[in-house]
């Protein structure tokens, strides 16, 4: 069952089979045709592509569904979807039973086709397992952290000599962190380990701590996947990773923070993740090895968590992040979470925790899709909300990027470009 799972869905090669098999079947559906058929099927073709448009349309611009812009290649996706589906419900009309046979069957393979195209070009679901919401990543093996092991008096990259055992690659898996304070249902965690991490006398190593967005699994395969590059490049040492679970099995939209409605998300993010990452992790013990960071949703916390806990959190990388908790819906969250409470609601936005304090020895990385309209603008205001109250700031635009799998990504690798130095990992 886990093979299954893990099969990839996205890729150039998934997507040329897939595509393939959709061509054949629409231009089977038109094999034969009576001149009366083919006009019916192209003005069929037509129609349906104008719905698609004004569909997709709707959705976007109109509805505001996904708060996010869809980029063309979704779009086209969409709308030839539409269209080929057009193609194959005329051909039930006054067409021979092979044809029909081959309508019946086109549909499915039209509708997965167009899946796997908007899939590819989210970049957020690499496998089955993943577009389902279920996790593939077995549970990891973890060595507790010595108590008697150095602590280096420089950067860690002058110390450091990788043994010719150390593995070239990171191991990741999952964890279940207890909610011991908090109580939140949170799913088991994501944990990756660095190469250096997985030698016989491993270095004291930096943490990170990152949420995923809202829907979304607590998966370590994009955090894994650019720290192995980073770690090739300097003898195997990067940051232990932590992918917590802010939002929970029903991925609710929980604002971060401790409510009666959605429960102690707050507490659990900075109380149980960060003590049992203590008692479990062969971690560095101060803020400024800490790094607290977070996609989408999972931005919002993070900036939030750097300004309410800066004793704790150094660091922190906001990639694609909102402009406070509940931003897609702040009406209805003052209703519900604030009880109407418009100052409480206020008192909970970064911006504002941030007017008139002082975070001179934080590091902050901002990062945004360039055409990802609603949340530049919340890149701006925030990270210049913290550049004024003392952080070292990065801001940063992913050149043609959106909201999904290439903001996350290079927003990855931007933080890390940034951070590497300051955690000692590199010059």
């Amino acid at each position: 069952m886990d093979d299954i799972l893990k099969l990839e869905i996205s890729g150039p090669v998934v997507m040329t089979i897939a595509g393939a098999i959709g061509v054949v079947f629409f231009l089977v559906l038109f094999l034969r045709p009576t001149a009366r058929w083919a006009l019916t099927s192209i003005i069929a073709v037509v129609a349906a592509a104008l719905l698609g448009w004004l569909t997709v349309w709707l959705v976007e611009d109109v509805m505001d569904v996904f708060h996010v812009g869809l980029t063309p290649r979704v779009w086209f996706w969409a709308i030839s979807c539409f269209a080929a589906l057009g193609l194959a419900s005329v051909s039930f009309r006054h067409s021979r039973p092979w044809r029909k046979v081959v309508a019946a069957l086109s549909i499915p393979v039209f509708l997965l086709v167009a899946a796997l195209g908007i899939n590819t070009e989210f970049g957020l679901n690499k496998t089955l397992g993943s577009a389902l919401g279920i996790s593939t990543e077995g549970a990891i093996q973890l060595n507790k952290p010595n108590p008697d092991a150095s602590i280096p008096t420089g950067p860690l990259w002058q110390s450091w000599k990788p043994p010719s055992t150390m593995p070239t690659k990171g191991e990741v898996g999952t964890q279940v962190i207890p909610a011991t304070v908090s109580g939140f249902n949170a799913r088991p965690a994501g944990i990756y380990l660095p190469p250096a991490a997985l030698t016989d006398n491993p270095p004291r190593l930096p943490l990170f701590v990152l949420m995923m967005g809202q829907p979304g699994l607590p998966d370590p395969q994009y955090v894994s996947a650019a720290l192995d590059e980073f770690a090739a490049k300097n003898n195997g040492l990067a940051p232990i990773a932590i992918v917590a679970d802010q939002i929970g099995p029903d991925e609710d939209d929980n604002l971060c923070l401790d409510t009666a409605k959605f429960g102690n998300v707050e507490k659990y993010i900075n109380e149980d993740v960060v003590n049992w990452a203590k008692a479990n992790l062969n971690i560095l013990q101060d803020r400024e090895h800490w790094t607290i960071a977070g996609y989408s949703n999972g931005g919002q916390c993070a900036i939030s968590f750097a300004v309410k806990y800066p004793k704790m959190w150094g660091n922190v990388v906001d990639i694609s992040g909102e402009e406070f908790p509940g931003a897609e819906d702040p009406a209805g969250n003052l209703a519900t979470i604030f009880g109407g409470n418009q100052a409480d609601y206020d008192a909970q936005k970064p911006i504002n925790i941030m007017q008139g304090k002082q975070f001179p020895d934080t590091t902050a990385v901002f990062t945004v899709g360039s055409d990802d309209v609603t949340y530049v603008a919340a890149a701006k205001a925030v990270s210049a909300a913290a550049r004024a109250s003392g952080m070292t700031v990065t801001y940063y635009e992913v050149p043609n990027g959106g909201h999904v799998g290439i903001a996350l990504n290079a927003g990855l690798t931007k933080g890390f470009e940034v951070l590497y130095p300051r955690l000692g990992l590199s010059r």
